[in-house]
């Protein structure tokens, strides 16, 4: 008990009076913790920044003012040769053909193996349980190892071309889409699934006729998603000697000055390819999700 006249009895810790005041507190010592983190975080960036300069070859502040020096040379020179443009756009379209092939590809077989992936790895529906990590963890090492690092060690064992690619980018897909397919089957409704059990069903007939047609729309609106994802990766993959439009990309910066207008030219197709599949993908996935 607390007397008013002499304080808290002995042993008994002093209650504040104020709430405000215990807040102000909280407020205070988060604001000291925030100010330390802070003159940490800062001192961290001044001794990285200042290394980085030391073995730098040059100066960044001193090279600041030429950043848009070689994009102003690519663009005068294609502007000068815009005549052309179109001729290298038909020039590079099959380039572009198969940089859209490697992406469907890859990614139609990433799909097929996120699809009973995920659904072993989901708790309620797997059929081995005590495997589930597992299965999460084999997704977790697909999904972490990126695809240019995959194509590198394929490269050495295939050679180059487009194969490589496409296994590359399918089996980061596989990863990557059986995360998201797993917890869209987590949120699927579990009581056609105890029917069929009911029944007799085995698991391949429960998943196949009490899952896959409740997930399906998100499972491909999810594959579109990823679609468009492959796309640019199998264009950068193409600077490694995967074949695509992204060789092409990579052989005519390497000519120079005079190829400059075929560099914006494949720029340009490339955008284009891949604001065309953007809106059409979000077209669809919105049909398929929202049903409009």
């Amino acid at each position: 008990m607390v007397d008013a006249a002499f304080g808290p009895e002995p042993g008994q810790r002093p209650n504040l009076a104020d709430p405000r005041e215990a807040y102000l507190e909280m407020v205070r010592r988060k604001r000291m913790y925030g100010g330390i983190l802070l003159v940490v975080f800062i001192a961290l960036m001044a001794s990285g920044w200042s290394l980085a300069e030391d073995r730098n070859a040059g100066s960044f502040l001193r090279g600041l003012d030429q950043i848009f020096a070689f994009p102003s040379e690519v663009l005068s020179e294609a502007w000068e040769k815009r005549a052309f443009l179109p001729a290298i756009f038909r020039d590079h379209i099959p380039a572009l053909i198969e940089t859209l092939n490697i992406a469907a590809v890859a990614t139609l077989l990433g799909a097929l193996m996120a699809m009973p992936l995920s659904l072993l790895a989901t708790r309620g529906l797997a059929r081995w349980p005590a495997l589930i990590p597992v299965f999460r963890r084999s997704m977790d090492a697909l999904r972490a190892m990126p695809e240019i690092v995959i194509a590198l060690v394929l490269i050495y064992i295939l050679g180059g071309g487009p194969v490589p690619a496409v296994i590359a980018i399918a089996l980061h897909t596989g990863g990557a889409l059986g995360k998201l397919f797993s917890e869209a089957a987590e949120n699927a409704d579990f009581k056609p699934v105890e029917g069929l059990a009911s029944v007799g069903a085995n698991w391949s007939q429960r998943m196949w006729l009490g899952i896959v047609p409740q997930v399906a729309p998100n499972w491909l609106s999810y594959a579109l998603l990823r679609f468009e994802i492959n796309v640019r990766a199998s264009a950068i993959l193409g600077f490694v000697g995967e074949g695509g439009i992204g060789h092409d990309l990579k052989l005519a910066m390497q000519w120079g000055q005079g190829r400059y207008d075929e560099v914006v030219a494949i720029f340009f197709l490339l955008f284009l390819a891949i604001v065309a599949i953007d809106r059409i993908s979000d077209h669809y996935r919105h049909k398929l999700v929202k049903g409009h």
